[in-house]
């Protein structure tokens, strides 16, 4: 389907031709039309799926036809600084023919950024982008009304649950009217994720993706080793496969930073990335980066969604990510804009049951790395439930280790199946439609931030 077929205004249609989109994504074409509904809506989709695009547009169109004037109309609630900035980009390129404005709220900045999203949000701008703690700071000083917000959106809700905002988070929607339309958009539907959609979603329509698999274009490989290995085993790869141009990500902001200071000893251009940095240092950091002054980044999974970077040649999970999703979220960093990469994942031996749990996602076991004997003997893999006390090598050294992976994989486990990847599956719940108010002659624009020249797509394009 493409956009033309959908009910946006000229407007928006015209911002998308001069960015060159024309496709729907399979998200898009199912969320689009119910969100002009005024549906509420609870999807589920992982990164890279187009879902910002999916509730961006809609909602763009919806406030320039029926805006409260000097009020807040909508309120987009996402994890990360972040992912709030690359959602206020994408803002901009949407909205770049319609007077729709916005603003960005979040944490670390200096007090020449405070003041402007204070004033945004003092002047009420139609679109208010941020994090939920940062959102409850200015709310708690008295001069954010939310009694008038149209639209509330969570983006990555299920991230936000884990990084413990379900509090925040409920104080914020207590505040916002029960007519409100509310969106929630999340990667996994764990327990908690439906038990928040029964309190603030009203007769939603449901989205499911099913989650894709990584791209055939990412050479995926395993080490299964020793804890007290992998960091030899970090550096060995960094010979063999790509020492610039990488991305190592680590379970905890403690492990990030001990295994920078380790690499950077080693003689590493490394630079760490997790939460208790300052966004300035944040942004320093990812202009390094890019600027190839750092060569690897060592990251907490702040960089596993929502963050775009072209040409990573390698990724490395120095540590086996908690959900099969959070692996592809992982991964997919490299091999972008059909370009090829690498992305090696070392398995300690307390983390082989959660990785066998990533082969089944996947549907077929991850080739073992070849690693050299001088590394010492490698622990066998042996997940706890795996086969019938069946044990397996983990890996191919140069010696006589055989690799001896077994082939049979467990049928009782969901696996991926060709041709899954971005399928829909909608259900439509019953709710009495609204009837679309008459379109209003356009107000002033009060404000909001314009481009020069013609729109450009956002660093991440429309598919996120």
């Amino acid at each position: 389907m493409t956009f033309d077929e959908l009910d946006l205004s000229d407007d928006i249609l015209d911002a998308l031709d001069a960015m060159h989109f024309s496709e729907c994504t399979p998200i898009q074409e199912q969320a689009i039309p119910a969100v002009l509904e005024g549906r509420d809506l609870i999807a589920v989709a992982q990164t890279g799926t187009g879902k910002t695009a999916a509730y961006l547009l809609p909602v763009i169109d919806r406030l320039a036809s029926q805006p409260e004037p000097d009020a807040i109309n909508c309120i987009i609630m996402s994890p990360t600084r972040e992912l709030a900035q690359q959602i206020d980009r994408q803002m901009e390129g949407f909205s770049y023919f319609l007077p729709v404005n916005s603003v960005a709220i979040y944490g670390g900045t200096d007090g020449a950024t405070f003041a402007q999203q204070q004033r945004g949000l003092k002047m009420g701008a139609d679109v208010v982008i941020a994090t939920p703690g940062r959102l409850l700071a200015h709310m708690s000083m008295g001069y954010v009304d939310l009694s008038k917000v149209q639209v509330l959106i969570l983006d990555e809700a299920d991230r936000m649950l884990d990084m413990g905002f379900y509090d925040d988070i409920m104080q914020i929607v207590a505040q916002t009217p029960d007519t409100r339309q509310t969106l929630m958009f999340s990667a996994t539907m764990p327990p908690k994720i439906k038990q928040m959609a029964q309190k603030i979603l009203n007769h939603p329509a449901e989205v499911k993706i099913a989650v894709s698999r990584p791209a055939d274009s990412i050479d995926q490989s395993a080490v299964v080793c020793h804890e007290r290995q992998k960091t030899p085993i970090l550096r060995h790869l960094f010979e063999v496969k790509a020492s610039k141009r990488v991305i190592v990500f680590a379970a905890s902001k403690l492990k990030v930073k001990e295994l920078n200071r380790e690499l950077r000893r080693a003689g590493c251009k490394s630079a760490e990335m997790h939460s208790d940095l300052e966004q300035a240092r944040r942004d320093e950091v990812m202009h390094d980066f890019r600027g190839g002054r750092v060569d690897v980044l060592v990251a907490t999974d702040i960089l596993a969604r929502g963050i775009d970077i072209d040409d990573i040649a390698l990724v490395v999970n120095y540590d086996v990510p908690r959900e099969a999703e959070d692996y592809v979220h992982r991964i997919g960093r490299t091999a972008r804009a059909g370009a090829g990469g690498s992305a090696v994942t070392l398995v300690g031996e307390r983390d082989q049951e959660r990785f066998a749990g990533i082969e089944d996602f996947l549907g077929k076991p991850v080739r073992r790395e070849e690693i050299p004997s001088e590394f010492g003997s490698l622990p066998e893999f042996e997940p706890s439930g795996r086969g019938r006390g069946q044990k397996s090598r983990g890996n191919k050294p140069s010696g006589n280790r055989g690799r001896g992976r077994r082939d049979k994989r467990r049928s009782d486990k969901p696996h991926a199946v060709k041709g899954e990847n971005n399928t829909a599956q909608t259900q439509t719940l019953p709710v009495t439609e609204q009837t679309p108010a008459e379109k209003t002659k356009r107000r002033r624009h009060r404000g909001g931030r314009r481009g020069k020249g013609k729109p450009q797509p956002p660093a991440d394009s429309a598919k996120d």
